[in-house]
């Protein structure tokens, strides 16, 4: 994945998000994100409207929370999707291997499968297993399109998340569709539009301490 788009995939990312979760009553919940990306391992989401201050920081490997412009300060957090969709093409192969693996991902087991009429590889589990952590990889564009984690608890709970819809953006790919599944149950989607690669974007957009200070129009 890292050779193929060495040197072409793109460096920032900015993008409007359509939300929408699924409710347990049947209803859905709909919000407006704007998201501005640095790679690896810088995502910036403002949930609209933006003057309010709320919204998530992912960055130097952690993640902070922000409810009226105010953060409790930040854990520590990698951000999974971030990794192997975006982060894979902009740091080293082999720290992606180390944080795929602490995924429990078990890259020694390999198989073709076919995703939506394409061949993709299958990373992590054996032909017919659906439920131990794995990644799904586009086999020709080489760009993630599947992943399974066990979560909750006691780690019983089978997540799984699809990268649908990739367009090109730079010299790379983004999916326009981001669906989420617990035990076979949608729960949420994601729908990308606006979307615009290698912007030039103030390092300050991913500084916790600048959170409401810095220009926030990036999406605009």
């Amino acid at each position: 994945m890292h050779a193929k788009y060495a040197g072409k995939w793109y460096k920032t990312l900015t993008f409007e998000q359509k939300t929408t979760n699924f409710l347990p009553d049947g209803k859905t919940d709909v919000a407006t994100w704007y998201e501005a990306m640095k790679v690896p391992g810088y995502l910036r989401i403002d949930f609209a409207p933006t003057e309010k201050g709320d919204g998530i920081l992912f960055a130097d490997g952690k993640m902070f929370s922000f409810k009226d412009g105010v953060t409790k300060g930040g854990r520590n957090f990698v951000h999974p999707l971030m990794v192997v969709g975006f982060d894979v093409y902009g740091q080293p192969a082999q720290t992606t291997i180390e944080q795929v693996r602490k995924m429990g991902i078990d890259l020694e087991k390999i198989h073709v499968e076919k995703w939506q009429g394409r061949d993709v590889y299958v990373l992590g589990a054996d032909k017919g297993d659906v439920r131990s952590p794995q990644l799904w990889v586009d086999k020709k564009r080489l760009v993630f399109v599947r992943l399974i984690q066990l979560t909750g608890k006691e780690k019983k709970n089978v997540s799984e998340t699809q990268f649908n819809k990739y367009v090109k953006a730079g010299g790379g790919w983004v999916a326009a569709e981001v669906l989420f599944f617990v035990d076979g149950k949608h729960t949420t989607s994601e729908e990308y539009t606006r979307i615009k690669a290698d912007a030039n974007l103030s390092t300050d957009l991913w500084d916790p301490e600048k959170w409401m200070s810095v220009d926030k129009d990036y999406w605009k």
